[in-house]
C-alpha cells in the first residue's frame, strides 16, 4: 500500500521535525542487507505544518550532507509521511465488481476525510474478505452502491473490510520537493504506520500494538496481520519529558536529557513521578486505543511493541506492561536485516529510533 506505485528502491529516509535517519539496505540473494546507515540531529522545523520554504531548504541541506557522510550509493529514496498528518479509517462494503467498489469507496471517502477529495490522494487497500454468519452480522457502510443492490433489505452474505489512507496534495508536494532539492530521487510514499509494522511486525499473525515515542510526538498503532488498523497521535514526546524536569531541577536540557536516560521509571528519586505525570496523556491514549480496537473487533492485543527514542527508558516496559496487561517488548527493526556482527552494539543501541528508516528500506526487498 502506498501513496506513490512502488520502484526500485534502496534508501530509507526518515524525516523528522528534529533529525534525520537515513538506512540503505541491499538485497543480496534474497537476504536485506544493511549497506550504510546515518543520523543527523538538528532542528529543520516541522514539516507539516512550519514554513514550507524555509523547512523544505533545511531539511534538504541537512540529507544532503548526511547522505554524503554516510557514503550512500543509492539515488532511489522511500520516506514516511507521520501518522498524524494522515487521515485513516477502516471501512466495511459488501464484496461488488471493481467498478462500483471503487465508487463506493470513494462516496465513503467523503464521510471521514476532512478536505475536498480534489485536495487530497486517495488510496485504499481490501484488508480481507469476511464470509458473514448469521450469528454475528457485520453490516456495511450505506451507499449508492449498495442501495442499487436487488438484495439490499438483507445482509451481504460477503463483505470487504477496506482500510482507507489520504493524505493532502500540498503536503506531498512538500515532500517531493525535499527530496529534488536533494538531488535524490523519491520512488515511494507511505506512511510510518506501515514502514513500523515493516520493520517491528514483519509477517507474523499475532495482534500487535506499536508505541512509537519521537521527539515532539507519540504514536500508538494497532497491526493486524501487518496492516495498521487503528491510529492516533498525541503531541507528547521525549523533549515534553526532559523539559519538565529540566524545569523541576532547574537544570540545563542536556542534563535533563542524561538524568531522564539514567534514571528513568527506575523508583531511585522523584523524577519518575514527574515523568509518570508527563506520560499520562500516553497512557489516557493507550487505554483509549485498546478499548476501541475492542469494542469495534471483539479481539484482544496480543503483544505491545515500544520504538523510538523513548523505548529504553529504565523501566518502561514495566510500566506499559502494567497498563495494557500483556507482553511489552522494546522493538528491534535490525532482526530482519544482515550486518557486520562487529556493528551489533552499535545497532542495537540506536534501533528503536531507526525502526521507520528500516521499514522504508525495506519496503523494495
Amino acid at each position: 500500500m502506498g501513496l506513490f506505485r512502488k520502484k526500485q528502491g534502496y534508501l530509507g529516509v526518515d524525516l523528522g521535525s528534529t533529525s534525520i535517519k537515513l538506512v540503505e539496505l541491499k538485497n543480496e540473494r534474497g537476504i536485506p542487507t544493511l549497506q550504510t546507515y546515518g543520523y543527523a540531529e538538528r532542528a529543520m522545523g516541522d514539516i507539516v505544518r512550519g514554513n514550507p520554504e524555509e523547512v523544505q531548504k533545511k531539511a534538504a541541506d541537512l540529507l544532503k550532507k548526511l547522505y554524503k557522510k554516510t557514503g550512500a550509493k543509492s539515488y532511489q529514496v522511500v520516506t514516511a509521511l507521520p501518522n498524524f498528518a494522515v487521515f485513516n479509517s477502516v471501512i466495511t462494503l459488501p464484496v461488488m465488481s471493481k467498478k462500483d467498489l471503487a465508487s463506493a469507496v470513494k462516496w465513503e471517502a467523503k464521510k471521514f476525510i476532512p478536505l475536498p477529495l480534489e485536495k487530497v490522494v486517495l488510496d485504499w487497500k481490501i484488508i480481507e474478505e469476511i464470509k458473514q454468519k448469521k450469528s454475528a452480522v457485520i453490516l456495511p457502510q450505506k451507499t449508492p452502491q449498495l442501495e442499487n443492490r436487488n438484495n439490499q433489505k438483507d445482509p451481504p452474505k460477503r463483505i470487504y473490510k477496506i482500510l482507507l489512507t489520504a493524505a493532502s496534495r500540498e503536503l506531498i508536494k512538500r515532500y517531493v520537493n525535499i527530496f529534488s532539492l536533494a538531488d535524490l530521487q523519491l520512488v515511494s510514499l507511505e506512511t510510518e504506520a506501515f514502514a513500523l509494522s515493516r520493520a517491528l511486525v514483519g509477517k507474523e499473525e499475532t495482534t500487535t500494538m506499536i508505541i512509537d515515542s519521537s521527539a515532539v510526538s507519540t504514536d500508538i498503532m494497532i497491526i493486524e496481520k501487518g496492516v495498521p488498523v487503528l491510529n492516533r497521535s498525541i503531541d507528547v514526546g521525549g523533549v515534553n519529558l526532559t523539559k519538565t524536569i529540566a524545569e523541576h531541577l532547574n537544570i540545563d536540557f542536556k542534563k535533563a536529557e542524561q538524568i531522564k536516560r539514567d534514571i528513568g521509571l527506575s523508583k531511585t528519586s522523584k523524577i519518575p513521578e514527574i515523568i509518570i505525570k508527563e506520560f499520562r496523556p500516553i497512557v489516557e491514549e493507550i487505554n483509549y486505543s485498546l478499548n476501541a480496537y475492542q469494542t469495534q473487533t471483539g479481539k484482544m492485543v496480543e503483544k505491545v511493541i515500544l520504538s523510538g527514542g523513548s523505548a529504553y527508558l529504565p523501566n518502561l516496559t514495566s510500566y506499559i506492561s502494567n497498563i495494557v496487561k500483556t507482553k511489552v517488548f522494546i522493538g528491534n527493526p535490525w532482526a530482519r536485516i544482515a550486518y557486520p556482527i562487529d556493528l551489533k552494539p552499535a545497532l542495537e543501541e540506536i534501533a528503536p529510533r531507526f525502526a521507520v528508516a528500516i521499514g522504508l528500506a525495506l519496503r523494495e526487498m
